[in-house]
C-alpha cells in the first residue's frame, strides 16, 4: 500500500484510521523505493527519515488497537536502482518488497518501459519506442529483469509477479503462448528456489485494469504446486482500497489449490488459513 509519502492519496494515519474500521489486526506500509531520477510516484530521497519516524510515531500511538509495519517496494532497474543491500537495516525495516515497474531495454534504448500506471498507450509507446515494436524482445527483457532480481537482491516478497500482463489485454501477447509460458515458468522456478513469498495483489482487478489477479490462476497453480508461500495485497493508493477484492481472491486461491496465506506478524512470516 501506498500513502502520500509515495504515490498515495492519503496521509498514513488515515489507512490506519480506515484499517481499524475493517478489523485488521495489522497493517504494513510499503511506499516505493527512492529511484535516481525525477518521477512522481517513489518516495523522495530525503524523506525516508521522515518516512520511518512517521510509521513508528503512529506504532506507538496506535499500539494497543493495531500492530504497524515499516516496508519498501522496492524498484529493481539494472544499473540504476542502487540495489537492496543494506535497505532494511539502514531504514530499521520490517520487510521488503520486490518489484519491476521499469524495463530496461538494450544498450542504444534510451529510455526505460513503463509497465504500470493508468496509461495504456505509456505501454504502448515503450514497446514501440524502446524494443521497436517487438514484443517478444520486451516481455523476455522484463521476465529477465525479474530473473535477475531474484539472483542477485535480497528481499522477503516479489511484488505483483505477471504486472507485464496488465496493459496488454491480449492485445500484444498470449499468455498461452509456449515462449511466454516458458518465462513466466523460469520465475517460478528461481522463486522456488530462493523460498521467497509471492504477493497476490488485487488491484488490476478492482482498477478494472486487468482481467485477473497478478499473477494470474495459471501462475498460481503452478506457485501452489512447487510450495511457493503466498500473501494477499491490494496494493492500496487509497485507505477504501485496503481490502478491495480480498473475499473473491480468497476464493480465486482455494480454486488454485491453497488454503493458507501468509502474514507479517511481530517480526516473522506466519501462516495463516483462509
Amino acid at each position: 500500500m501506498h500513502s502520500t509519502f509515495s504515490d498515495g492519496a492519503c496521509a498514513p494515519e488515515e489507512y490506519v484510521k480506515q484499517a481499524l474500521e475493517f478489523g485488521f489486526k495489522g497493517l504494513g506500509f510499503s511506499e516505493h523505493s527512492v529511484l535516481p531520477f525525477a518521477n512522481t510516484f517513489a518516495l523522495q530521497q530525503g524523506r525516508e527519515e521522515e518516512y520511518v519516524h512517521e510509521i513508528s510515531r503512529l506504532k506507538l500511538f496506535y499500539t494497543d488497537r493495531i500492530k504497524l509495519y515499516t516496508a519498501l517496494e522496492v524498484d529493481y532497474i539494472p544499473g540504476l536502482s542502487t540495489g537492496f543491500s543494506g535497505l532494511k537495516e539502514k531504514m530499521g525495516l520490517d520487510y521488503l518488497i520486490g518489484s519491476v515497474h521499469l524495463v530496461k531495454g538494450p544498450p542504444e534504448a534510451e529510455n526505460l518501459w513503463f509497465i504500470d500506471g493508468p496509461k495504456v498507450e505509456t505501454y504502448d509507446n515503450g514497446i514501440n519506442e524502446v524494443f521497436k515494436g517487438d514484443i517478444r524482445f520486451a516481455a523476455t527483457a522484463y521476465w529477465q529483469q525479474v530473473y535477475e532480481m531474484i539472483e542477485l537482491e535480497k528481499f522477503d516478497v516479489v511484488g505483483h509477479l505477471d504486472k507485464i500482463k496488465m496493459h496488454n489485454k491480449g492485445r500484444w501477447f498470449d499468455e498461452k503462448s509456449e515462449w511466454y509460458i516458458a518465462l513466466a515458468d523460469h520465475a517460478i522456478e528461481l522463486i522456488a528456489q530462493k523460498d521467497l513469498l509471492v504477493e497476490v495483489n488485487t488491484r488490476g482487478i478492482y482498477k478494472k485494469r486487468s482481467a485477473g489477479l497478478f499473477p494470474g490462476t495459471d501462475i498460481l497453480k503452478k506457485l501452489h504446486s512447487n510450495h511457493v508461500r503466498i500473501i494477499l495485497s491490494s496494493d492500496a493508493h487509497h485507505p477504501s482500497e485496503l481490502n478491495a477484492y480480498f473475499n473473491e481472491a480468497i476464493n480465486i486461491l482455494k480454486e488454485c489449490g491453497y488454503a493458507s496465506v501468509w502474514i507479517f506478524d511481530d517480526s516473522s512470516w506466519k501462516e495463516v488459513a483462509i
